[in-house]
């Protein structure tokens, strides 16, 4: 084989490996994020429920306020 079919198959075989490379280290990057911004949700949920509760018992505490008032 002559030396630039050589040269182009190590170019070729760099820069397929290069690419892939690219494209795990892309992948992995994503799903990270994507994991952080999943934390991220769970907390922004917890903290609605435990203010929707917090409004249902602020409701009963007033209404038992009125009651006794009256």
């Amino acid at each position: 084989m002559s030396s630039e079919i050589i040269v182009a198959l190590c170019a070729l075989a760099g820069m397929l490996v290069g690419s892939f490379a690219g494209i795990i280290t892309s992948n992995r990057l994503v799903n990270h994020r994507l994991e952080q911004l999943e934390k991220k949700m769970d907390k922004h949920n917890n903290a609605v429920e435990r203010l929707t509760a917090l409004e249902r018992d602020m409701k009963t505490a007033f209404w038992l306020i009125d009651e006794t008032k009256r």
